[in-house]
């Protein structure tokens, strides 16, 4: 992934923003075109600290046919993004862009066996559904033991021993405060995207909004 300077994130950065977000799309390389597939995964670590990317994907999927070998995957795994107007600046002669943020993971994948398949269906459920406390958790207890193995055997466990970590993080950190200031707060007029951008550029930067927040306290005394 092409990331300049000021936009490239550390890996411990990088890999705290892909365990949060916990869906990616998944693409391999099969010879002649490109197979993706998006997915929701979560990371573990090995032994050696090395970190891994474990998924599972439908039986019949193209992807399963390219597993297990040297190749090395990506995963590409996606945040908030928004659009920038150059109208939007307080400086002169800008050019419309993108924000965003992208942490891109890759390595070899292994098939999971049965057993280990089982571990990974119920920790993926349980990291989801901890989105959603105070609901209690669904666990595939609840399943009926039939219904359950049907619907193992329709899927196939996969683990990525991620060997290379890249992020960027584009949140216009190489503009000036006032240009900085004026796209923040053109974003958080925007929709979902735009203003999550918006949140992230002023936790990024406060010091630049101080101003802004001295003058609605004024304002309100």
């Amino acid at each position: 992934m092409y990331t300049p300077p000021f936009f490239k994130q550390d890996r411990t950065a990088s890999l705290k923003f892909a365990e949060e977000r916990g869906f990616g799309t998944m693409c391999a390389f099969d010879g002649k075109k490109p197979v993706a597939s998006p997915l929701p995964f979560y990371l573990t670590y090995a032994a050696d600290g090395t970190p891994q990317a474990a998924f599972h994907v439908a039986r019949h999927n193209p992807l399963l046919k390219l597993a297990g070998g040297d190749a090395s995957w990506l995963l590409a795994v996606n945040g908030p993004d928004a659009y920038v107007s150059p109208d939007w600046y307080v400086s002169p002669d800008q050019v419309p862009t993108w924000l965003y943020q992208s942490v891109h993971l890759s390595g070899p994948v292994r098939l999971l066996s049965d057993d280990e398949l089982s571990v990974q269906i119920d920790t993926l459920s349980d990291k989801f559904e901890h989105w959603l406390l105070p609901k209690k958790p669904w666990t595939s207890g609840k399943m009926t033991a039939g219904r359950l193995e049907a619907m193992k055997k329709a899927i196939v466990g996969l683990v990525m021993n991620v060997e290379e970590v890249e992020g960027s993080f584009k949140l216009n950190q190489h503009k000036s405060d006032a240009d900085y200031a004026a796209i923040a707060n053109a974003l958080s007029a925007g929709d979902a995207d735009a203003k999550q951008i918006s949140q992230l550029m002023r936790q990024a930067r406060p010091q630049v909004f101080e101003h802004d927040t001295n003058k609605l306290e004024r304002s309100a005394s």
